[in-house]
C-alpha cells in the first residue's frame, strides 16, 4: 500500500468512527434532543455526495469511509425520530 491510500485510509476511518459514541449514548439514554434533524439531513447529503465521488473517481477509502458514515447518520436519523 502506498502512503497516499493509508492516508485516506486512516482519515476515513478516524472521520467514520466519531459518529460511534453518538450513536451509543443515544442507545443507552434514548435523548435525541441534542441533536439537529436538519443538521443530521445535511450532513447525510454531503456524505452521499462524498461516497458517489468515490465511486466516479474509484477510490476505496472515499466509498467505505462515507458508506459507513451515510450508515451511522441514517441510524441516527431513525432514532432521532423514533425517540420523539
Amino acid at each position: 500500500m502506498n502512503f497516499t491510500l493509508v492516508l485516506g485510509l486512516v482519515a476515513g476511518f478516524l472521520t467514520t468512527v466519531a459518529y460511534v459514541p453518538e450513536v451509543i449514548k443515544v442507545f443507552n439514554t434514548k435523548d435525541t434532543k441534542g441533536i439537529s434533524l436538519l443538521w443530521l439531513l445535511t450532513l447525510l447529503t454531503g456524505v452521499l455526495l462524498w461516497f458517489y465521488y468515490g465511486v466516479l473517481i474509484i477510490s476505496i477509502p472515499v466509498m467505505a469511509a462515507n458508506g459507513v458514515s451515510a450508515f451511522l447518520i441514517l441510524l441516527l436519523i431513525f432514532l432521532k425520530i423514533k425517540y420523539r
